[in-house]
């Protein structure tokens, strides 16, 4: 049984090209464990994480598990809008399983600690990443960081994050949508992805 954790940036732009990443990365992953994925694991937040799990879910019968960082109806007053609430709620209502989990002392531990959930349940962590280190708590570059110390096999999406104190979303030009590999347990190339230390 292979699981798959997502995680990412809130704010993407260039869709087209990360999804056509995530989909490369997802055959990296599929050929490194031989067979498809069974299960990802995503707290379903906006951008990353849950182009991820469209991506999966398109392409194979996968079971989706859900760690909430916070009650539903918390969580949900993160979502930037109606149809993004009702995104949130549609891909929940797929869900083999949710976890709620305890409560944290802020918002940023609450997160982080989803992100652990991921970490400590998946055996590969696909990532959606500027590629640049860690500024707060909870963020991806923590949980990518994490998943390096812990020896886990990552691939990860080249995507630009957002200006800082706005939400307007960057790029990172030709980098967009490449895909770096780290640890799979068999690498086999292909165009537009190279392996990572």
């Amino acid at each position: 049984m292979l699981a798959i954790g997502a995680v990412g940036h809130r704010f993407l732009t260039e869709l087209d090209k990360l999804a056509s990443g995530v989909d490369r990365a997802l055959d990296q992953i599929e050929a490194a464990f031989v067979h498809h994925p069974s299960t990802v694991i995503s707290a379903l937040a906006e951008g990353a994480d849950r182009l991820i799990v469209y991506r999966v879910l398109s392409r194979s019968k996968a079971k989706l598990i859900v760690p909430l960082p916070l009650p539903q109806s918390d969580y949900m007053t993160d979502f930037s809008s109606p149809e993004s609430r009702e995104a949130f709620l549609g891909l929940l209502s797929q869900a083999d399983q949710v976890i709620t989990l305890p409560p944290a002392p802020t918002r940023e531990e609450a997160y982080a600690a989803a992100g652990h959930y991921v970490l400590d349940h998946c055996d590969v962590l696909l990532a959606v990443w500027n590629g640049k280190e860690a500024h707060g708590t909870g963020g991806t570059a923590e949980i990518v960081a994490e998943a390096r110390r812990r020896h886990l096999p990552l691939v990860w999406v080249h995507a630009g994050n957002r200006t800082p104190g706005t939400r307007r979303p960057t790029t990172l030009g030709a980098e967009q949508g490449k895909v770096t590999v780290e640890r799979l347990p068999t690498s086999h190339s292909q165009q537009g992805c190279h392996n990572g230390p």
